[in-house]
């Protein structure tokens, strides 16, 4: 099971919201490349970056502190970021700028073509992030409900070819109260491939519940406000979900 801390970036710095709200916004760093090296001195193996005022404005928006990102961790880690990717070219800057995935959220669910062509533009590159809330997919920042069932879409997303799923309970993330493994796990076992749980992560529990769930295929679990906070030491948790998958071979 891999922990990935999440950098989420709002006007140039590292922040962490409360249920996607941006003006509750949390300021935990001005520094986002000293924050990413942060994290791998940690033993963090991936890194998740949001780019908020991306996600909302619908267009890159915190280039500067994205270069910095990658500028810092060059080819050590895999690097994903999803906000405001609503089109083929800024895929094509940001892998050739040095990320690894690109993940498109809202616009995978709008734009259900757009998936389709950068999956067979950039294959290998893609992952989708969906928001849910008691099993409905949410858009546009988490501001509207869609009537689209969450796993119906993901089983569509995946006939086009993307990498992974990220899949988040928009009712806990942020909040601290715990994943929604029953969801998650439900999800995972309809799909063939992976899926990174997001949102609600506390505490070292939760880490052990999902890592009890790993072989349904949940292969990754996003991290934020509980490594800020420090409800969750990030380093002693990936040790342990070492620990429990080594376990379990």
């Amino acid at each position: 099971m891999l922990l990935i801390p999440a950098i989420d970036l709002k006007d140039g710095h590292c922040v962490r919201l409360k249920q996607g709200e941006m003006d509750a916004a949390t300021v935990f760093s001005e520094d986002p490349g000293a924050m990413a090296r942060h994290w791998i001195d940690q033993g963090a193996r991936r890194l998740h970056l949001v780019d908020l005022n991306g996600a909302f404005a619908g267009k890159p928006k915190n280039g500067a502190a994205i270069k910095a990102i990658l500028d810092e961790v060059g080819e050590e880690i895999p690097v994903q970021l999803g906000g405001g990717i609503r089109d083929l070219d800024t895929i094509e800057r940001y892998l050739d700028a040095g990320l690894t995935y690109v993940i498109i959220g809202t616009a995978a669910v709008k734009n259900p073509g757009f998936l389709h062509d950068a999956c067979s533009a950039f294959p290998g590159h893609i992952i989708v992030g969906l928001d849910a809330k008691d099993g409905k997919v949410a858009v546009d920042g988490w501001s509207k409900l869609t009537g689209h069932d969450v796993v119906d879409l993901a089983k569509k997303f995946e006939d086009y070819g993307v990498e992974g799923v990220i899949y988040t309970d928009i009712g806990r993330d942020g909040m601290l109260s715990g994943v929604n493994v029953e969801a998650t796990v439900r999800l995972a076992q309809a799909l063939r491939i992976p899926v990174i749980a997001s949102g609600g992560i506390a505490a070292i529990g939760d880490v052990e519940a999902l890592c009890a769930v790993e072989a349904e295929g949940i292969t990754g679990a996003i991290t934020g406000r509980a490594i800020y906070e420090g409800t969750l030491d990030f380093a002693a948790a990936q040790a342990r979900a070492d620990e429990l998958s080594d376990s379990d071979d």
